[in-house]
């Protein structure tokens, strides 16, 4: 069990953070088998600042700083991409992360 009490679960082979992140996966698989959503990924990484390096030497000074998507689709009505996470606990980090991928992105987290 982790910090937050989330248990990992597994569904058809895959391995999920929580039991609510795998029955999302499940839910958002049915949408689109009927045609709802289009073009479903899981753990779909955005980079929020890219990595930073030394002018001269080309030295890594900082790892890039990126934000992992639970799932990603297509909504087949409005054609938006839709970036979700299945958020139990917001730390201070997931706050930093969302503003983060709006500013980059233009993209608003949507939790379930």
């Amino acid at each position: 069990m982790s910090k937050y009490g989330n248990r990992k679960t597994t569904l058809d082979g895959l391995t999920f953070d929580s039991r609510r992140e795998a029955t999302r996966w499940a839910e958002l698989q049915l949408l689109q088998k009927a045609g709802e959503i289009r073009e479903l990924q899981r753990q779909v990484p955005f980079v929020l600042i890219p990595a930073q390096r030394d002018e001269l030497t080309g030295k890594l000074l900082e790892r890039e700083a990126r934000y992992i998507a639970d799932f990603t689709y297509r909504d087949n009505h409005t054609h938006k991409l839709i970036v979700e996470d299945a958020k139990g606990m917001k730390t201070e980090l997931y706050r930093l992360k969302k503003k983060l991928m709006l500013y980059r992105h233009g993209i608003q987290i949507r939790e379930v």
